[in-house]
């Protein structure tokens, strides 16, 4: 009505309080890092050939082992969503375990399954591949700590998918793979496609595994890094600041894509 005005209660409004110093605690950090970081130094760093290969290579290595995992990390929440079987419980607790063991000591695990040394690593390196300081190995270390999220979200949104109507397309004579493609995935897709990007850029923020594993060909965290130790937050600040940017794009790109196409089907 006009002239009505909003009433806040004490505890809305010092809720709002905390949640502004929250979202401050956030932004303070990013909108610094621009801050202090000219044009032409970030047109200069962005010329730099090195610093262009490294921002390529972090984003398609984290988007192919996104995509990749994902035709087994999809259906397999779907399972963990669905059925119950002995042991679930300990199946979901080792799904998380790379969330919780620092992400040095997993790329220590996931070099002693891929290294040259191990069955693995020769099979590869039998059909002229090698996961240690390729790319290979950098999509090894940047799924291993990035597919809990993956498989967490895909599983939530299984689950908050109603089973009748899953029984109801079984019932109507539809194989339980049809099913799964026409009915449960379409239903899920928003947790899914969360789920695709969470992993995606928990991938690309990757460095700790990484390091292990592929310290080059160079992805921009562990670039970041070694300009920071050799030349000060100076010359590593510019590298920060157009790497975050980049990745601000690409996020708000697909929220935006993915907030038009829930608009077109309403």
């Amino acid at each position: 009505m006009p002239g009505t005005r909003l009433k806040f209660s004490p505890m809305t409004l010092l809720f709002a309080a905390l949640g502004g110093g929250i979202l401050l605690f956030i932004v303070a950090p990013i909108a610094g890092m621009f801050l202090h970081c000219s044009a032409a130094g970030l047109v200069d760093t962005a010329s730099e050939a090195e610093v262009r290969e490294s921002i390529f290579l972090t984003l398609w290595t984290s988007m192919a082992a996104t995509l990749f995992f994902a035709i087994a990390a999809i259906p397999f929440a779907w399972l963990l969503a669905r059925k119950s079987f002995p042991g679930a419980w300990l199946v979901n607790g080792v799904v998380n375990i790379p969330l919780v063991i620092p992400h040095s000591a997993a790329g220590i695990a996931v070099l002693g399954v891929i290294s040259r040394e191990t069955l693995l690593g020769r099979s590869a390196e039998a059909v002229g591949l090698s996961f240690v300081s390729s790319p290979l190995g950098i999509m090894a270390a940047m799924a291993f700590v990035s597919l809990p999220l993956l498989i967490g979200s895909a599983r939530d949104g299984f689950a908050a998918v109603p089973v009748r109507l899953e029984k109801a397309a079984l019932v109507l004579g539809a194989s339980p793979i049809r099913v799964f493609f026409t009915v449960s995935l379409p239903l899920a897709r928003r947790a899914i496609v969360s789920g695709l990007v969470m992993m995606w850029a928990r991938g690309m923020s990757e460095f700790g595994a990484v390091v292990i594993i592929a310290y080059r060909p160079m992805i921009t965290p562990i670039l970041i890094y070694e300009r920071f130790g050799a030349f000060g937050l100076k010359y590593a600040r510019p590298v920060a600041a157009i790497f975050v940017g980049i990745c601000l794009i690409v996020l708000i790109v697909i929220r935006l894509l993915c907030r038009e196409r829930k608009n077109a089907q309403r």
